[in-house]
């Protein structure tokens, strides 16, 4: 998968995801609670766990997709080499509807833009939303 970031966008999309590494619990577990409450149904995937806020289940999960992300920012030409396992469990193993992929993208836009504040410029905005995008769609390629 191709995707359409300059240089400029690599390297800042890159320095945003190392820097929010030693966070990477508090980040990926705001953006979960925040899908969760947005979009109830995405809860069905998580029902033998405790995802109320707080919850070290929450936590842990949300860690374990900052760090996927992380991952993936460091060489974006890679993503899908990067999320090929990802991909694979999500699809024959989880069988997580590849909607959700979006939905999580959105809120973690969110939970960047509130976390972030002013230095979530639009430029970084804009950036963001189209890495989010394209790691949403390469979770989802397998689905095809």
């Amino acid at each position: 998968m191709t995707i359409m970031l300059s240089k400029k966008e690599k390297a800042l999309i890159k320095e945003i995801w190392e820097r929010l590494t030693p966070v990477a619990e508090n980040i990926g577990s705001e953006a979960l609670h925040r899908m969760f409450a947005s979009y109830p149904g995405t809860k069905t995937y998580f029902s033998h766990l405790d995802i109320s806020p707080g919850s070290s289940h929450l936590y842990s999960h949300g860690k374990k997709i900052v760090l996927a992300i992380a991952e993936g920012a460091k060489d974006i030409s890679q993503l899908t080499v990067a999320l090929a396992p990802l991909q694979t469990l999500h699809a024959y193993q989880l069988r997580i509807d590849p909607t959700n992929f979006k939905l999580l993208s959105h809120c973690m836009l969110v939970t960047l833009a509130c976390y972030l504040g002013e230095e979530f410029t639009p430029v970084a905005h804009a950036a963001m939303d189209k890495f989010l995008s394209a790691f949403a769609a390469v979770l989802a390629e397998k689905y095809r």
